[in-house]
């Protein structure tokens, strides 16, 4: 028997139960993505950081990112004040930064090598990103515990490196995605 999206028997009923925060946890650690350190600066130019895995593509025109922060985050309540960011992708060596900016250690951006300018959406990760998008954030909508930015991308660069396979991360572990 086939079941249309608008057949009421089909799927979860109105009475189904959420799933536990373990439940899906579970879940979406079986969905491999890129990893990210998203970057800003307050409006006394210290930089603020933190690793996203919560990142995808909205539109193309104009091109628009999608990220997922933690409602409380330092890192939100800057990127919110000066409304510009910037997306660092972290290629396969960045594993080190990840685990950093994932830390919370207050001393982050004096353990890796970063750079910013006038036109950045915030500190560039040079060292660890294969590309790096830098945003004007031009909507919030608040989702319980986070709140999901939209970043219109202002600017791509691509840096130099050896090997620019990024970082992947699912199943509770880091990967790679081999460019060759």
């Amino acid at each position: 028997m086939r079941h249309s999206a608008l057949d009421s028997s089909a799927g979860c009923s109105a009475a189904a139960t959420t799933a536990t925060p373990a439940q899906f946890r579970s879940l979406m650690s079986t969905f491999p993505s890129g990893v990210a350190v998203v970057t800003t600066s307050d409006l006394d130019g210290q930089p603020w950081g933190m690793t996203c895995s919560s990142v995808c593509s909205v539109t193309l025109e104009p091109p628009t990112l999608l990220l997922c922060l933690r409602r409380g985050s330092p890192t939100l309540t800057a990127m919110l004040r000066r409304s510009t960011l910037a997306v660092n992708l972290l290629h396969t060596r960045g594993r080190a930064t990840a685990d950093l900016f994932a830390s919370g250690n207050p001393h982050r951006f004096d353990l890796v090598r970063w750079s910013a300018d006038p036109e950045a959406g915030g500190p560039h990760l040079v060292d660890d990103a294969h590309a790096i998008a830098d945003c004007r954030i031009s909507r919030t909508v608040s989702a319980h515990d986070h709140i999901v930015v939209f970043g219109e991308v202002l600017r791509v660069q691509h840096p130099v490196v050896a090997d620019p396979s990024p970082l992947l991360y699912g199943l509770r572990q880091y990967s790679s995605w081999s460019v060759a």
